[in-house]
């Protein structure tokens, strides 16, 4: 079962002129959709079309406004709720931009994709909510704008007809995923969190509508931080449960175990949670997801992952994605939203955004300990280097190879220390690409964009702004289409409680100490769910739904065999040098099985994908 849950379609801004008139089934046909479950033939020959899913659409013909939202939004202005629950949600917008404008997206709260044309003054509109939870992607052809929730729609309209992008190939096996505004099509784009494109028949802008703001309530006293946490927490709940059959991924860590606790609570009977487990030493946290289910009394599901799973699955889930992914949890996300489906749930609820807005990430307490270094004076730093740098035979004394290896990494600023262990700076990258290849990408956008989404934080503490790149780079980017895609691929709808407007807000009333003290992760949020939450969860350390995609590796025959020929084949593209992935196999078999496993993971789902939509073929 596969819900679509999309919008796409194009606006002339200029005089009309002719279009293919198969333009539209080509972007739906790119999503494996026959047929549109709604439709607008609108003036200049333009088009919106949506999926069955969680979409509205309406044209105005006396105001001369089109607009369509695809999500649950939720309005703060009542009369635009109101018309919102009597006539739609793109009826709604379109009331409301009448009277606001833009400015209407300062009322638009939940999760949405938002089109909204204004034929009367030749402009149209696109927005996504605040935390990114649904996307919206682009390309503007002249005074034609191509609009989608799937980048690969957007290409596929015969006046973008864009090929991959060598670039963003790049950016892919930089971040495992490729990072916004770019996507792997080129000349298509996509809109960040909360931003906002405004274009005319002669130009666009994008802007940020909202942001986050870090106004820590110093002198507030904790005991009412905590109550008011609560009954955000229930409230952020409560929004998200209907009448549909709801469930709670459960990995027994912090966030879903409070969604689960809560879930039962709001709803009144015992939460219904799934779970995955997995076969290896190390990965294996369905314990926890145990405590957390009986803590509660939960009706509890759990579904062993196995290599053979991961097999069927790879080019499966490559397929769905609109763009190369890379992040091998979604295979245990979409066997768990699968047994959820076939168990009658209709509507998931995961803990997504807990770590990214209340400090839960290891890295942050990590870079305290180097933000104390780079934070003394230069001069101090100036006589330190070269005597530890410099210092005779260092590199055979423990003690001052790691003092080595501490002020390396402490010389480098945010957030490009980040990234110092990032597998493309193991080797050269001459040795890792095919010149021509590397010869036509910018190594250095992946960075330049993590540094644009750090440095933007309305924040001069680095635990603030690296959350605040977290937000865009791991939550964004990453865990949110991770989770989203393989809901829908199973046939359920995901909702995000961490990622309520209020919740978030609240977020940054907290003081970075309450976040982050010394290597306390959470330190606020586990006070203050302390008797909500069994003890065993509050003091797990973080995991998640990760795969031993590695270890499986190095024993499963259907995998290898998968692996090799998506490897083999990959090294034909012009892409990555085929000298360098049969010494990153032999790596592999060698030693660390898991840490290389991530990469050939990353490259098995690029070729996977690769052979599905690159029409540029091999070199």
């Amino acid at each position: 079962m596969n819900t679509h849950r999309i919008l796409c379609g194009w606006v002339n801004l200029g005089s009309a002129h002719d279009m293919s008139p198969g333009a539209l089934d080509m972007m739906l046909a790119a999503e494996g959709i026959t047929e549109p479950a709604h439709l607008l033939d609108l003036p200049g020959a333009s088009r919106i079309a949506a999926g069955p899913t969680a979409s509205s659409l309406a044209h105005d013909t006396h105001a001369r406004c089109a607009a369509a939202v695809l999500g649950r939004p939720r309005w703060s202005h009542p009369a635009t709720a109101e018309i919102a629950r009597q006539e739609g949600q793109a009826a709604a917008a379109i009331a409301r931009y009448r009277e606001a404008g833009d400015r209407m997206l300062e009322d638009l709260q939940g999760n949405f994709a938002l089109v909204l044309i204004d034929f009367a003054n030749g402009r149209a509109l696109l927005a996504v909510d605040r935390t990114g939870i649904e996307r919206m992607c682009f390309a503007k052809v002249g005074a034609l704008l191509v609009f989608s929730t799937s980048a690969r729609a957007v290409a596929r309209h015969p006046d973008v007809d864009a090929s991959t992008s060598r670039q963003a190939l790049y950016e892919y096996l930089y971040c495992h995923m490729v990072p916004s505004p770019d996507t792997v099509f080129a000349g298509v784009e996509k809109l960040l969190p909360a931003q906002q494109l405004v274009a005319t028949a002669h130009d666009s802008a994008r802007s940020h509508y909202w942001a986050l703001r870090f106004d820590p309530a110093i002198d507030a006293d904790n005991h009412s931080q905590e109550e008011r946490f609560r009954e955000l927490l229930r409230q952020a709940v409560r929004r998200q449960v209907d009448a549909q059959p709801s469930g709670a991924f459960l990995s027994g860590g912090t966030d879903s175990s409070t969604v689960t606790g809560l879930l039962g609570e709001v709803s009144g009977r015992p939460p219904r949670t799934f779970s995955i487990g997995f076969d290896a030493d190390g990965f294996d946290e369905l314990e926890f997801a145990r405590i957390t289910a009986r803590h509660f009394g939960a009706e509890a599901n759990e579904f062993y992952v196995t290599p053979e799973h991961v097999a069927e699955a790879a080019p499966m889930i490559a397929t769905a994605y609109d763009e190369p992914f890379g992040n091998a949890s979604a295979v245990p996300t979409y066997f768990c939203a699968r047994l959820a489906q076939e168990r009658g749930i209709a509507v998931m609820l995961a803990g997504d955004g807990g770590d990214e807005f209340f400090g839960g990430n290891v890295r942050y307490a990590k870079q305290g300990v180097f933000e104390r270094y780079y934070g003394l004076a230069p001069v101090l730093r100036k006589i330190i280097e070269p005597v530890v740098l410099n210092f005779p035979y260092a590199a055979s004394v423990m003690p001052l190879r790691k003092a080595q290896s501490y002020v390396r990494q402490a010389r480098i600023p945010l957030p490009d220390r980040l990234e110092t262990y990032n597998f493309l700076y193991r080797d050269p990258l001459p040795e890792i690409f095919e010149r021509e290849f590397l010869s036509a990408v910018d190594t250095e956008r992946p960075l330049a964009l993590m540094r644009e989404a750090y440095l933007r934080a309305a924040s001069q503490e680095p635990v603030d702004r690296m959350m605040h790149l977290d937000h865009k780079i791991t939550l964004a980017d990453s865990d949110l289409r991770k989770v989203g895609r393989m809901c829908e691929l199973a046939g359920v709808d995901v909702r995000y409680p961490f990622l309520d407007e209020d919740l978030v807000t609240f977020s940054g009333t907290l003081r970075v100490a309450q976040k982050v003290r010394g290597n306390a992760l959470r330190v606020f949020f586990k006070h203050a769910l302390r008797d909500l939450l069994p003890a065993e969860t509050i003091a797990k350390s973080k995991h998640g739904f990760g795969l031993p995609f590695g270890l499986w590796l190095g024993t499963n025959t259907a995998l290898q065999t998968q692996a090799s020929q998506a490897l083999a084949s990959l090294g034909e593209r012009g892409i990555v040098r085929p000298d360098y992935l049969r010494r990153l196999w032999r790596e592999h078999s060698s030693n660390h099985a898991t840490y290389y496993g991530v990469m050939i993971w990353v490259l098995t789902q690029l070729e996977l994908w690769l052979q599905q939509n690159d029409r540029a073929g091999r070199r």
